[in-house]
């Protein structure tokens, strides 16, 4: 149903395509990268089973065994398939934005359509790539022992090392990358971090950037960064901690930086039953609009779970708690767990 608007017709369902057909000009280079892979077809779940807020999703292993001698006299032993299961959550988020007539008059009648798509295109951005560092920081501070194989091998964390010692340099990234997943290190494909660290890089000419050829045969630079043939994302959302001064040690800044693989964090959007719409009130403040924008998603790393299905949407905080979070399982009363070294998530902690 089309409603008003700032004295123009609003159409919910016309204004969410626009939103996604709206260039986004933040930074917010983590979302958009290609660690999320979009799994639309799991919302379908939500709706065949009851409650629409937390599914379990089976996550098949890979097949083992032990080869056996065929020699004509020996029996052959079978083995057994394992299937993991993975507990995803919703996150459910909301937020609205007033607009008084009086703005619209003044301003000799701002395109609406355009600037507010845009404007909440690149809200939403920013809050999903919010919502995925507090995921992150979640599963990096699980407990129990399986978990903490996972923390502790894909946690790189140089920065107590004073000086240069403590700085991302040349082979960092490499020495992170194949403590996390040894010989299939080469499932990691980018990495991303805060401007600090990346300048660094650059002036250390870690770092080699990208060039194309244009149609006049010139080759130049795209501003994309690669290293140790990774792709190097630069976004100053990622987490920086200030370290005090201590007896005998100076105050230092701390940076996390990720190293991610392709489809490494699985987006669902689930929907919500009224995304967009908008409400009139013509008394306050001689004349005034609020839109109102929901959403409903699903971050899911890549063989762990969210364990707590008591909750409807968790928090911020809650997505950062340790103990929500746990590696995939079989949910035996023996657990078998899904094999950390599958999982190409992995954290840089370094002074720069």
């Amino acid at each position: 149903m089309a409603s008003i608007f700032d004295k123009k017709n609003f159409n919910p369902e016309v204004f969410a395509k626009y939103v996604e057909k709206t260039p986004n000009l933040n930074r917010n280079e983590l979302i958009k990268s290609r660690a999320i892979r979009r799994r639309d077809d799991i919302a379908q779940q939500f709706k065949d089973q009851v409650g629409g807020n937390y599914a379990t999703i089976p996550i098949f292993a890979r097949i083992t065994g032990s080869r056996q001698n065929y020699d004509g006299g020996t029996d052959i032993t079978a083995n057994t398939s394992t299937t993991y299961t993975q507990g995803r959550i919703v996150v459910g988020r909301a937020d609205a934005w007033t607009e008084k007539d009086f703005s619209y008059d003044i301003t000799g009648g701002v395109d609406f359509l355009e600037q507010v798509a845009q404007q909440v295109g690149e809200y939403w951005d920013e809050v999903d790539q919010l919502t995925l560092l507090s995921v992150l920081k979640g599963i990096f501070s699980m407990t129990g022992a399986e978990n903490k194989k996972f923390v502790d091998g894909h946690t790189y964390d140089i920065s107590a090392n004073a000086g240069d010692m403590g700085m991302f340099e040349a082979t960092t990234l490499n020495t992170a990358i194949q403590q996390a997943l040894g010989d299939n290190k080469a499932k990691f494909s980018l990495a991303i971090m805060h401007s600090a660290v990346a300048t660094n890089l650059e002036n250390m000419k870690v770092v080699e950037y990208l060039k194309y050829t244009d149609k006049d045969g010139i080759e130049r630079p795209t501003g994309l960064a690669i290293i140790n043939g990774k792709l190097v994302l630069v976004d100053d959302a990622m987490p920086v901690e200030y370290v005090a001064a201590a007896e005998g040690a100076e105050a230092y800044t701390k940076y996390t930086s990720y190293v991610l693989g392709d489809g490494a964090i699985e987006l669902t959007d689930c929907g919500a039953k009224v995304p967009y719409e908008v409400d009139r009130d013509p008394a306050k403040n001689g004349g005034q609009d609020t839109m109102y924008s929901r959403q409903r998603k699903i971050f899911a790393p890549y063989g762990i779970s969210f364990t707590d299905n008591s909750i409807i949407s968790p928090t911020d905080a809650q997505l950062e708690t340790g103990s929500k979070w746990s590696l995939a399982n079989s949910n035996e009363s023996s657990k078998d767990y899904f094999p950390h070294k599958a999982i190409p998530i992995a954290r840089i902690i370094t002074r720069g």
